[in-house]
């Protein structure tokens, strides 16, 4: 093992990639930093040694009531990141936090630990996120959600992108395709050095679940869009999960074993709400119907293999675990994290169906057994958050799609993107002609979706800048929509 310095002092900020906090719980939750002077330089510009920190958790900005301290090593082997877990903490309460290393300071970030489970608790104030091009535009978005005041973030995935595309960028990500872990870190350093980003991580506790750019385009368990030998690509999957963990606030328990990292999980809010996050991508099934000598989306058309009732977008375990949690809900309202768009899109016109392959319309019958679920009297009050697909989308989660007037058992918000580019604005709204079941729907402008919750209500407030291409864009709320509690359907106010 390297030996352990304490005595190094290094020149340049070792705290480059900032400060983040996450997943909280009523007594605890994770602080996280990466120690790199030099972030997309090899390791970071440190040597291979473990490197003491020192943190400090305070009920105050200013530090004068320090209510947790400690010291962890960072390792050579992880990326020289920290992940600390305080414990014993007051529930529902406002802390600060900073890390010590290497002769430096690092910012100080702002958390909030959850109330106790069962606590009466009066509001949730909920950001969510999705799908952040670095070289498609500015993070400018995140300047907003730094200044919201809010409870949590939840950011729905494609946190990276390993690729470049799109027109018109305004930065480069530079031009080769991450395959190792060394690759995997640079990228996310990237991404991290983005002073917006930082700051909305230091403003508030965020919650995270990735989906396919993290690793590769419409990847399915261990199948590649390029249909790579399976061995080979779960090798780079391992890789890629390593470097996710090294540079997010996750807790221990989802630190990645080889190629599998499990990231579902449930968090409480008091009796107000369980948010239930999901992982559609290491456990699916692959795509139905794929283009010839590839794997990954399509628009399919008369496809029976879409129809197979044993595909799974979640896989089996993960599906009786979210049904199993549902069900012992007690929450006010349940609201489900996950990555794309859940209700049908057909994007034929007229007679005839057409559906992208990637999302819940490329495994109906995995779709049909969740709403079955959602219709149960309990759980109470679902909503399903989604993102992937570059515009805000609002639907009613129908028992039946094809028939208007089947039952709506639960709401839908999705979020545009923070920066990558959507489709053309005429075939959105196209498939929301063809499809009744979608209230509403625009993929002109980026930003993100912010959920107000009480007891009675969730108002959802989509927020939106009219261009990533400049650096610090206006802010204004394109739409809002109320659920009601025990009134599944999102009306718009």
């Amino acid at each position: 093992m390297a030996p352990l310095r304490a005595d190094l002092w290094c020149e340049r900020d070792p705290f480059a990639l900032g400060v983040a906090s996450g997943y909280p719980q009523p007594r605890s939750m994770v602080l996280w930093t990466r120690l790199a002077p030099e972030p997309l330089a090899p390791d970071g510009g440190l040597p291979a040694e473990i490197i003491q920190v020192a943190w400090e958790l305070a009920r105050d900005p200013g530090f004068r009531q320090i209510a947790a301290s400690g010291t962890v090593y960072a390792e050579p082997a992880w990326a020289h990141s920290v992940h600390v877990e305080p414990e014993g903490l007051e529930p529902e309460q406002t802390y600060w936090y900073r890390f010590h290393a290497l002769g430096a300071t690092s910012p100080v970030g702002r958390t909030r630990t959850a109330p106790a489970q069962y606590a009466p608790v009066s509001r949730l104030r909920l950001g969510v996120g999705s799908c952040q091009h670095y070289a498609q535009g500015w993070f400018g978005v995140y300047r907003y959600v730094a200044a919201d005041a809010l409870d949590l973030f939840l950011h729905l995935g494609d946190y990276i992108y390993e690729s470049t595309w799109g027109d018109d960028l305004v930065r480069s990500q530079g031009g080769q395709e991450p395959v190792t872990l060394t690759d995997y870190r640079r990228h996310h350093a990237l991404y991290k050095t983005d002073p917006d980003l930082q700051a909305a991580h230091a403003s508030c506790p965020w919650l995270m679940v990735w989906d396919d750019h993290e690793v590769e385009n419409d990847y399915a368990g261990a199948i590649s869009q390029n249909n790579d030998d399976p061995a080979w690509f779960l090798k780079r999957r391992a890789v890629a999960y390593r470097a996710y963990y090294e540079h997010m606030p996750l807790p221990r328990t989802m630190v990645p074993l080889g190629p599998s990292m499990r990231i579902h999980t449930r968090l409480h809010h008091g009796a107000l709400a369980d948010l239930h996050l999901l992982d559609n991508r290491q456990y699916r099934s692959p795509q139905p119907c794929p283009k010839p000598g590839r794997a990954g989306a399509a628009i399919i058309r008369d496809c029976n293999q879409r129809l197979d009732p044993a595909a799974t977008l979640l896989g089996t375990r993960q599906e009786q675990w979210l049904a199993a949690n549902l069900r012992a809900s007690t929450a006010h309202w349940n609201l489900l994290g996950q990555q794309t768009l859940m209700a049908q899109a057909d994007s034929a016109p007229g007679p005839g169906q057409a559906f992208f392959s990637d999302g819940w319309d490329g495994y109906p019958a995995a779709r049909q057994r969740l709403l079955d679920i959602l219709a149960e009297p309990q759980p109470r009050n679902p909503v399903v958050l989604g993102g992937d697909v570059h515009a805000f989308w609002v639907a009613d989660l129908k028992k039946n799609f094809d028939d208007p007037r089947s039952a709506t058992v639960a709401s839908e918000f999705v979020t545009t993107s923070i920066t990558s580019q959507s489709l053309p604005e005429d075939r959105i709204q196209a498939t929301v002609r063809e499809n009744p079941h979608l209230r509403y729907a625009n993929g002109t402008e980026r930003g993100y979706l912010r959920l107000d919750v009480t007891p009675e209500r969730v108002r959802a407030d989509l927020l939106a800048v009219p261009s990533v291409k400049v650096r610090a864009p206006s802010c204004h709320v394109q739409a809002s929509f109320i659920v009601e509690k025990d009134r599944p359907g999102p009306v718009p106010i």
